[in-house]
């Protein structure tokens, strides 16, 4: 009686050992399905990321270039824009040069008109002189 206790025991006890070492088993497949099963969740947002980063890369490469082209024609427009204020300003200085020289000329001409109208009276008077005598 005592061996057939023993033996139902150990006979128990072996259902057990294989029913658990079945559950664990199924619980290291459930646990290895939903590790995967994570892990192709995140690897979706990561390569989503990836990709993203990669776009934002390009974009940043392009404004780079972009950048510097905008740079470099500022700087020629502003070196254009110089250009055309100094020729301004050499027209303005030819102007006042020709104001200058114009308003010269016509002091001149007026004083040579004052000087010629001047030598006509004195000789008109002088003519008038010699004519009286």
């Amino acid at each position: 009686m005592l061996s057939r206790l023993l033996k139902e025991h150990q006979a128990k006890q072996s259902e057990r050992k294989e029913l658990q070492e079945r559950r664990r088993r199924e619980a290291i497949s459930a646990a290895t399905c939903l590790t995967e099963a994570l892990v192709d969740h995140l690897n979706v947002g990561v390569a989503q990321a990836y990709v993203n980063q990669r776009k934002l890369d390009h974009e940043v490469k392009t404004l780079q270039v972009q950048a510097s082209q905008f740079s470099k024609q500022t700087a020629q427009w502003i070196s254009m824009v110089e250009g055309f204020n100094q020729a301004l300003k050499e027209i303005g200085d030819v102007e006042n040069w020709a104001r200058s020289i114009e308003m010269d000329m016509r002091t001149t001409a007026t004083a040579l008109e004052y000087v010629h109208k001047g030598q006509l009276q004195s000789s008109n008077i002088y003519l008038f002189s010699s004519d009286v005598s």
